[in-house]
């Protein structure tokens, strides 16, 4: 695509080595690497991603700051994902109770707390997209290589251990997240 005048903001993310970055323009693109492949279409945005020798470029035709923004916003999920498909992320989440102890496990793409607060039903927490969850002791471990994916995992576990009624001083029971390695830079 030929475009006639120039983009009011260009945003430059350098490729490390290891990582095989296609982009199909207007604004899609693949990125490949040691931990997996990553794909994602972000024509919705009104940007523009090209690439040349080691750096991608996310341009910007809009004026001002929404277009600064929107720029900016695009530039940090293309960074997020060289940063998964290299690194991935890691979400460390804490079971914690002090009235009845609570059975967490994994089943299939679930999470299921039983015996939590006493009750007799079980609460779901679904696990999103390829993420792996394990279950070691008081421990809950979310890792991925999206951090959309592995962010909103923990999320939905957190929320489904969510008190509703109750003084939350005195009823902490739950699980909450501690610990995020391989921070989004969002």
């Amino acid at each position: 695509m030929k475009v006639l005048y120039e983009p009011y903001v260009v945003e430059r993310i350098s490729i490390p080595p290891g990582v095989d970055v296609k982009v199909e323009e207007p604004a899609k693109i693949m990125v490949k690497g040691p931990k997996g492949t990553l794909t994602k279409d972000f024509s919705h945005a009104k940007v523009y991603i090209k690439r040349d020798d080691s750096n991608i470029l996310v341009e910007s035709y809009i004026k001002g700051r929404r277009g600064k923004s929107v720029c900016g916003t695009i530039a940090s999920h293309v960074r997020n994902m060289i940063k998964g498909v290299t690194e991935g992320f890691v979400y460390k989440l804490k079971i914690v109770y002090s009235h009845f102890p609570m059975n967490v496990k994994v089943e299939g793409d679930k999470v299921v707390i039983e015996n939590f607060m006493g009750e007799k039903s079980k609460r779901v927490a679904k696990i999103v997209g390829n993420v792996k969850v394990q279950v070691k002791g008081d421990d809950v471990i979310v890792e991925g290589i999206d951090v959309e994916q592995v962010a909103q995992t923990a999320a939905n576990i957190e929320q489904a251990t969510k008190i509703k009624g109750y003084d939350s001083r005195i009823f902490m029971d739950g699980i909450y997240i501690y610990e995020r390695k391989g921070k989004s830079v969002v």
